[in-house]
């Protein structure tokens, strides 16, 4: 197990994530190859992560994939790294309805990396001590290796808090407005429109990355797992991935690779359909680029190519994008037309959670009694038909309505649900394309 080290924060908003790309790129900086993960079901952070480091970044969820799982995929991805940067989730102990499981303590435990607490020291100052306390108190399972100070007002703001320091302070960051990355609907923008790597600087200057990397070293050996091998491509999938379509989890993708899928990347608004035997359409934000998307000739080659029995498996903006048409900040936008429904934007969150879905058989694309877990995360809702069909049925989250996910149509699957994919799915999927392969 190489060096690892976890980002945790006292709650949402202190400043984590923000710090947690800064120490990345500084370490980066310093010619270490950094594995960067991020525990919970979030693609946008990751999406930071991956751009400053170089590697993919990974989720890290034992709701999704199980205590062996967050194992096996933090020892196959460190492979090569010189240390791991961990990013947690909302507070420390949150988790999944109020109780442990999938908090960033949790991951902690699981991987028995130290971990670094960041806490917002905005208007307090000795009562950041009592925080503190309590946070490294808690659970007595998590090793702590020491305190980031974040938002420090001035000089004389950090002598008050020093006074008292109960544990390691491992940096005292000042307030950086000017280098605030922007927020929106889904959270923050995405790495391709705004970087956070001038936090690396604000972090080598106000960080005590020596001491974190010497704790990081503490963590407890271990064997490496061995990852499956990809085998010999069979089919060739279409991902979609754009400033649209950007959701993904990278464990998706490389199981589909081990499955037996060529993954072929392209953009629904500026290529045309490539000669594929499926498609897989992630998350994302249709919404910002529906009119680019309602012109482009690849929607309504996508039309085609689903009327015509190409398996498709959609997810969230992917669900979206199939409807016949959407309608956001006042407009309305045709969709590709897949599917009997229609889309539209609204000005909070429909729905936020994790899904727990099984296949009802109505669709040929995904067997009876195939399931998986996942995670929803939309602003839209979805108006489908009186006779549509629905292909999933969730014990746990909402999906399109009541429970029912997955609208199916032709050889298509589309739903709200984001999926972290597992060997029974994965092979469904490309056994229907092997099949339309044979069939034609």
């Amino acid at each position: 197990m190489i060096p690892a080290i976890v980002i945790a924060g006292t709650h949402s908003g202190c400043g984590k994530t923000t710090l947690a790309s800064g120490i990345m790129a500084a370490l980066q900086a310093r010619g270490l190859q950094v594995q960067p993960f991020k525990v919970g079901p979030d693609f946008i952070d990751p999406s930071h992560h991956t751009a400053i480091c170089g590697r993919p970044s990974r989720n890290l969820d034992p709701f999704m994939m199980g205590e062996d799982g967050v194992a096996r995929t933090f020892l196959a991805a460190s492979a090569g790294a010189d240390i791991a940067v961990i990013e947690g989730v909302m507070g420390m102990y949150d988790g999944l309805e109020g109780g442990d499981l999938g908090s960033t303590a949790h991951v902690a435990r699981i991987l028995g990396a130290p971990v670094v607490l960041v806490a917002d020291v905005g208007g307090m100052s000795r009562s950041v001590h009592a925080l503190v306390r309590g946070y490294t108190g808690y659970d007595a399972a998590v090793r702590f290796a020491g305190v980031i100070f974040n938002r420090v007002g001035s000089p004389r703001h950090r002598e008050m808090i020093e006074e008292e320091l109960s544990v390691p302070a491992l940096g005292w960051v000042p307030t950086e407005r000017e280098k605030a990355v922007s927020s929106r609907h889904l959270g923050l923008a995405m790495a391709g429109e705004a970087s956070m790597a001038a936090f690396g600087e604000v972090c080598e200057a106000h960080c005590d990355l020596d001491a974190l990397i010497a704790s990081a070293a503490s963590a407890p050996a271990a064997m490496p797992v061995p990852g499956g091998a990809d085998a010999s491509s069979r089919v060739r999938l279409g991902v979609a991935r754009d400033a649209a379509f950007c959701f993904y989890y990278q464990d998706n993708l490389d199981l589909l690779r081990r499955a037996g899928a060529d993954l072929i990347f392209f953009s629904p608004f500026t290529d045309s359909l490539p000669e594929v035997d499926g498609l897989y359409l992630g998350g994302g934000y249709p919404e910002l680029h529906a009119e680019a998307l309602s012109a482009s000739a690849c929607t309504s080659q996508i039309r085609a190519a689903a009327e015509d029995g190409m398996p498709v498996y959609a997810e969230c903006g992917g669900l979206v994008y199939l409807c016949e048409g959407l309608e956001a900040d006042g407009q309305e936008y045709r969709m590709a037309g897949v599917l009997p429904a229609e889309a539209r934007m609204h000005g909070r969150f429909q729905a936020l959670g994790y899904v727990e879905a099984a296949a009802t058989g109505a669709s040929p694309l995904l067997q009876a009694g195939v399931g998986f877990r996942g995670h929803e995360f939309h602003y839209s809702s979805v108006d489908p038909a009186a006779d549509a069909r629905f292909a999933l049925s969730l014990r746990r989250g909402k999906g399109i309505a009541d429970g029912r996910d997955g609208l199916c149509e032709h050889a298509v699957v589309a739903g709200y649900s984001h999926a972290y994919l597992n060997e029974t799915f994965a092979s469904a999927f490309v056994g229907a394309m092997e099949r339309r392969q044979r069939g034609r």
